[in-house]
Order: C-alpha cells, then sequence, then structure tokens
C-alpha cells in the first residue's frame, strides 16, 4: 500500500535561500498528521511543492504514489489543499465557485456533494451570495468546500483557522475528523498547538528546512522531561530555596519548574520553612506548545 504523501531528499532553493534541506518523510493513509514550525521553517514551501505551485530543486515527492511533477494529474486528484490566503474570484456566487471548481476536475452532476459540503459547512444560506460579499470567516469555509469539492483521498490545511471565530473552528473539525474517520488523510499546519495536540497522531517539526521532531505526539509529550506547578503564595515572596526553580510569574503565580513529581513533596516542604501560605496550587502536564518551544530553541530533539 503506497503512503499516502511520500518526501524523498526534498530540497528547495530560492536562490541563496534553501527553504528546505533534503527533507524524508511518509505519512500514511489515513493518518491525522500535523507538520509544525515556526515563520519561514518551510512549511507553506514544502506543500506548494505537493500542489505543483513550485518544482522542488532536488528530490521526490508523490500523493498516493503519484509523483507530483512526472504524474502530475493524477496527484493532482488525490490531493485538495486549503491555503492560507484568502484567495478567491469575486465575479461569482458561492454555488457557482463550488460548480466551477468541480469543471477543473471533469466533475459532472456534482450538485449533491456541493450541498453537502454547503451544509455540513454552514454555507447553505449563503450558496447564492457572491464571494466578495462574504466576511473573512465565510470565506475560509469556502476555501475549505473548493478543497473537498472532489473528494480527494488526502487533504492538506494550511493555517485553516487562522482568524476565525470558535463556531467555524468547532464546526471545521467535526467535518474535518468525521472525513478522516472515514479514512482521508489530513495534513494539518498550525500555529495553534493545541489544536494538533488534540486532533493529530503524529507530529514533525520543521526549523530552518529540516526535519528536527518526528514522533507520535503522545510519545513527544512523554519524552519532554518539564513538568510544570504554579504556585500562589501569601505573602507573594518565593522563598529563596524555590528560586531555581522559578521559570516564570503570571498573573501573580509563581511558575516552578519540575523534573519529576517525585520532587513536588520536598518543593511545599520548603514553603511551609518558610513560613508562607499557599493560596494557590495548580500541576500543569507538559503540552505541546512546551514540547515544541523546547525544540525549536535548539535545548534538544525529540
Amino acid at each position: 500500500m503506497p503512503a499516502a504523501i511520500r518526501l524523498q531528499g526534498l530540497t528547495k532553493r530560492f536562490g541563496r535561500l534553501e527553504a528546505l534541506r533534503g527533507v524524508n518523510l511518509e505519512i500514511a493513509e489515513g493518518e491525522f498528521f500535523a507538520l509544525l514550525g515556526p515563520n519561514g521553517a518551510g512549511k507553506t514551501t514544502l506543500i506548494s511543492i505537493l500542489a505543483g505551485l513550485v518544482r522542488a530543486t532536488a528530490g521526490e515527492a508523490s500523493v498516493m504514489g503519484h509523483d507530483v511533477v512526472r504524474d502530475y494529474r493524477e496527484a493532482r486528484r488525490r490531493l485538495g489543499v486549503v491555503p492560507q490566503e484568502l484567495v478567491f474570484d469575486p465575479f461569482f456566487t458561492v454555488r457557482e465557485t463550488l460548480e466551477f471548481q468541480s469543471g477543473y476536475f471533469g466533475l459532472k452532476h456534482n450538485d449533491d456533494w456541493i450541498d453537502a459540503l454547503l451544509h455540513h459547512l454552514n454555507l447553505t444560506d449563503k450558496a447564492d451570495t457572491n464571494m466578495r460579499r462574504l466576511s473573512g470567516g465565510m470565506k475560509r469555509r469556502v476555501l475549505v468546500a473548493q478543497a473537498l469539492v472532489h473528494k480527494p483521498p488526502v487533504i492538506v490545511l494550511d493555517e485553516p483557522t487562522a482568524g476565525v471565530d470558535v463556531e467555524l473552528r468547532q464546526t471545521l473539525w467535526q467535518f474535518i475528523r468525521e472525513l478522516n474517520r472515514q479514512g482521508h488523510t489530513i495534513l494539518l499546519t498550525t500555529h495553534y498547538l493545541e489544536e494538533a495536540e488534540e486532533l493529530c497522531e503524529r507530529v514533525a517539526m520543521l526549523k530552518a528546512g529540516r526535519i528536527v521532531a518526528l514522533d507520535r505526539t503522545a510519545n513527544l509529550l512523554r519524552a519532554d522531561a518539564q513538568r510544570r506547578v504554579e504556585l500562589r503564595l501569601k505573602p507573594a515572596r518565593l522563598p529563596d530555596a524555590l528560586k531555581p526553580h522559578l521559570v516564570g510569574e503570571q498573573a501573580g503565580a509563581f511558575l516552578l519548574s519540575l523534573h519529576d513529581f517525585g520532587e513536588l513533596e520536598g518543593l511545599l516542604a520548603k514553603v511551609r520553612e518558610a513560613g508562607v501560605t499557599i493560596e494557590g496550587f495548580c500541576v500543569r502536564e507538559p503540552d505541546l506548545e512546551q514540547v515544541f518551544l523546547r525544540i525549536m530553541q535548539g535545548e534538544g530533539q525529540a
């Protein structure tokens, strides 16, 4: 069975800038996969190569076993991309936009699926509205529908919830999860790392065009050595014995770092010895944002 997405030695140079540096990656059919990285890491370049918008300098990329250069027609048919930018034709209604998109893939009589997309993305009442009259959130819903109109087995979501409201996020993820349950492969890029942590089984992290971490989400979280304890004290003074653990202060609370929660009993004992009262106490498990920041700051690789 071919991988849904396979990248082998993928390299892209723009003059002296090397946006991708020999990326190797396989995403299995049916995976919900996150590709994370700071701005400029190479995520959009990678997606553009998959979509045929950019030609790689070296290496190969394939979608469902079809090379994106040598077998570009079949590769395009199997891929749907929701771009980061709001791109639309101001002369058409929502329904006309989706009908034209269907035509690009040679699909006739696609009305039932278009109606289903409009329903799932809460666009039914906007079907006959001109695109330029839609809000930014509604335009983004149409972009999602355009990417799905030809029923691609592989769906790429490039920052799909950037700047959108809570309702759209909930609607979108409910629909995308259902597509994933039906067997669609999802590749997500997002700066909302809580989304990636909740939705994605595996994560790859890009830094300066290279993959610096690749593992199951649960494994990345388990591997992170830092545990956090938030303390609210009265008086609001951290005992000297605890200052080596201090990593920050938030809204009057002290954020302390522990390598193991077994250290917690000793930490609380030091608070009592200092004659300080604990007014609030919260234990924080590692999250993907914490792991991401550690890796991007070069504190080690997962």
